[in-house]
């Protein structure tokens, strides 16, 4: 590709018209396709916050709040439906692309390679299935992508300005990304150390103090929810993480060991983990760079590098995690990019090895959205959730997945709001105070005919409680089904204490 021929378009021109083109294809994705299955509890949870109930203190939600107030806000603005928290995920994942890659763009030592490697970035990062599939929506990975790669951006401004008020913007930003979601949680320490040796303008003490000082701001929130509720906040932000998650979970390690070797069978995965790779080798070495310009790209490989190690430590640990180290890999993978394409095309031809690397990120993302065209979506729940509009009485308790319940704009029984929280047996008491409710007892509940309909998904779980047993009424609606109507073994045992 011969750039001359558009001379009209300045780069950054150039780089903000391919990124605005992906952003609408993005937004109309997130509108159409963009479904996860944990996308549920977070939105139940954003629903009940904008009807006035209190996180930890009225509903168990093991999540650090701030993207469920987000998404609640959003609600309150727009109303309570799935479609504008996809909006606002889409443009936050979008915003952290171009923040990346206009940083491969000012900040690229070699000319001619920086809008090729700009470009490379975004489709490194845009173009990768797991970002795709899991940032334009409902959880809160997209405002933890765009928060990160924002503190990131800020700190890189931050050791250049006298002011300590950069160094408080990062800070704020940064440890707003772990009252997101705590899979961001090394971002702070690693901006924090950074800033001390690379700081070149005003005191580093008065920075750190402003640094820490921001970071103090997003979980004021979480200060709140503790002096109303200490045992609860603990639970919900601490112990059930800790301690919870892989209860009646027996292939949790080989599951994690699965999910740390999946990089291996995703081309996608491979190619940005081994351009980031040449990247780091090559800068050690790079003769363009002065020390200053190589520490933000080395900051921007030591929030990757600490993001993967961190989440690898999780038990159970899941790929998706991941999706907050992508952009940071993506600077460095800029770097291996020039070091291998200036040896292969020559140090002038960016083009075509740039090309190479956007168009085999284009061709991965497209197989991968051709693959899940028949997969769950929204669409499909509005559906089901009609159908249990439909078979349920007027004050009948139901009982559905958490996605049922924010469609229907139904007030989740107490303990129904986080469905994973059913596999935990606690004593009675903290069961209460906590807002859960066993499998075991769901099972009894259900069989004494407490629930008017039952909605499920899970096959082993129908199995479990004998709905097919239990109700009269059964429908299929794609790979779940409803039941409804009087429970039989609860109308028998009626009958025969009414014959006493």
């Amino acid at each position: 590709m011969n750039y001359s021929a558009l001379p009209r378009l300045s780069p950054r021109l150039t780089l903000a018209l391919v990124a605005a083109v992906y952003t609408g294809a993005l937004l109309l994705y997130s509108q159409t396709m963009a479904f996860v299955w944990d996308e549920g509890f977070h939105l139940v949870a954003a629903q009940l916050i904008d009807n006035g109930r209190t996180p930890y203190i009225d509903f168990c939600f093991p999540q650090t709040p701030l993207n469920a107030y987000w998404n609640a806000l959003w609600m309150h603005v727009f109303g309570q439906g799935w479609r504008p928290t996809h909006v606002a995920a889409a443009l936050e994942v979008a915003g952290a692309i171009w923040l990346m890659a206009d940083f491969i763009l000012t900040r690229f030592p070699v000319s001619a390679w920086q809008l090729p490697c700009a470009l490379a970035t975004l489709s490194l990062i845009g173009f990768n299935d797991v970002l795709v599939t899991f940032g334009p929506i409902g959880q809160s990975y997209a405002i933890g992508v765009f928060l990160t790669v924002a503190a990131f951006r800020v700190m890189v401004l931050a050791v250049r300005k006298r002011s300590p008020a950069w160094a408080l913007g990062a800070g704020l930003l940064g440890s707003a990304a772990a009252a997101s979601t705590l899979l961001t949680a090394p971002v702070v320490p690693v901006l924090l150390g950074w800033m001390f040796f690379y700081n070149v303008a005003g005191k580093r003490g008065a920075k750190s103090v402003a640094f820490l000082a921001g970071c103090v701001v997003p979980f004021i929130p979480v200060l709140i929810l503790f002096a109303k509720g200490p045992a609860q906040t603990l639970f919900n932000v601490m112990q059930y993480q800790a301690i919870f998650r892989r209860v009646k979970w027996a292939g949790a390690t080989s599951h994690d060991v699965d999910v740390l070797l999946a990089w291996l069978e995703s081309a996608p995965a491979l190619l940005l983990g081994g351009l980031a790779i040449g990247g780091f080798l090559f800068l050690r070495r790079a003769e363009p760079w002065d020390r200053q310009s190589r520490g933000e790209f080395y900051l921007s490989g030591a929030i990757g590098a600490a993001l993967v190690l961190y989440i690898a430590t999780a038990h159970p640990t899941f790929q998706r995690y991941f999706i907050v180290a992508i952009p940071f890999c993506a600077g460095l993978a800029a770097i291996g990019l020039y070091a291998i394409g200036s040896r292969l095309a020559g140090p002038m031809r960016p083009a075509w090895p740039a090309g190479v690397v956007c168009a085999l990120m284009l061709l991965s993302i497209t197989k991968e959205v051709f693959d899940s065209r028949d997969s769950t979506r929204w669409s499909h729940y509005e559906e089901i959730a009609a159908k249990v509009k439909e078979v349920t009485p007027p004050g009948g308790l139901i009982y559905a997945d958490e996605q049922v319940y924010f469609l229907l704009r139904s007030k989740p029984p107490s303990g129904m709001e986080f469905s994973y929280s059913h596999k935990l047996d606690l004593p009675p008491k903290q069961e209460a105070l906590y807002h859960i409710v066993s499998e075991s007892e769901l099972n009894e509940q259900v069989k004494q005919g407490r629930f008017a309909t039952v909605q499920s998904c899970k096959d082993e779980r129908i199995e479990e409680m004998k709905l097919a047993e239990l109700f009269p009424h059964q429908q299929d609606i794609r790979d779940c089904s409803v039941f409804w109507g009087p429970v039989k073994k609860a109308a028998k045992d009626e009958r025969e204490a009414g014959s006493k």
